[in-house]
């Protein structure tokens, strides 16, 4: 008798459940909560890091063509860094500005003399522009391990909580000694809902990272190949200088 008024209880309040984003939330564990919780702003903060690297990148190369286009014009170098030289607003002309800096700093201290000078310039000239890259590359690239870090996790995350909920809904069948559907679908539900949200934060991440990481790597070797041409354009000048 016992047994059937818990049944009787257990099902009408199971029928009746709220099986809406919101209810499943509502009724969830705490643990499974914390879970949905911790995916959420996992998601939100993955989509702030997506847009923002999509502007930015977007911003970037347009600048950089612009500046590429002005320093295969053909006019001064001289002039072209006296006037971007001061605030640099893409990380090709930050290359170019640490390039002629350590230039005109060997030219005033008359360091071009001799060829094994013009070696140590040439030298010094190189490793600025390396660790320009560098440090511009760590730049573009910040945040980028968020995404990698959701894509790889988040799916365990969720399936953690599912797994707890699972646990949860087995839990209350030898509670009420009832298997209905209408006794386990609710449980269940909040269960997947959790794995749900893992993949909706992880599927995301995980195609922005390779994007990203896709165009860092190109535009990485634009820097490579733009230092190589300049240092080019550098060390000739410096053989007709002590020539």
């Amino acid at each position: 008798m016992g047994n059937e008024t818990v049944n009787a209880a257990a099902l009408p309040g199971s029928i009746s459940a709220d099986l809406s984003v919101l209810g499943l939330f509502l009724q969830a564990d705490w643990v499974v909560k914390a879970v949905m919780i911790g995916l959420l702003f996992a998601s939100v903060w993955c989509w702030a890091i997506i847009f923002e690297k999509i502007l930015r990148m977007r911003r970037v190369v347009a600048l950089t063509d612009k500046f590429e286009s002005e320093f295969w014009s053909g006019g001064s170098l001289d002039r072209l860094y006296e006037r971007i030289g001061i605030g640099p607003d893409n990380p090709m002309a930050v290359l170019f500005a640490a390039a002629m800096r350590e230039w005109h700093r060997s030219t005033e201290r008359g360091l071009m003399r001799g060829e094994g000078l013009v070696g140590g310039v040439q030298q010094r000239i190189a490793q600025v522009m390396r660790v320009t890259i560098d440090r511009e590359m760590e730049r573009l690239e910040r945040y980028l391990g968020v995404l990698a870090t959701v894509g790889s996790t988040a799916t365990f995350i969720g399936l953690f909580g599912t797994v707890w909920g699972i646990m949860n809904s087995f839990h209350s069948i030898a509670q009420t000694k009832n298997t209905s559907l209408a006794v386990v679908a609710p449980g269940i539900a909040e269960a997947l809902f959790a794995t749900a949200m893992g993949l909706v934060a992880a599927i995301p991440a995980v195609v922005a990272y390779n994007k990203f990481s896709t165009d860092m790597n190109r535009y990485c070797t634009r820097l490579e190949g733009f230092a190589g041409e300049f240092q080019a354009i550098l060390s000739r000048q410096l053989d007709e200088g002590t020539g």
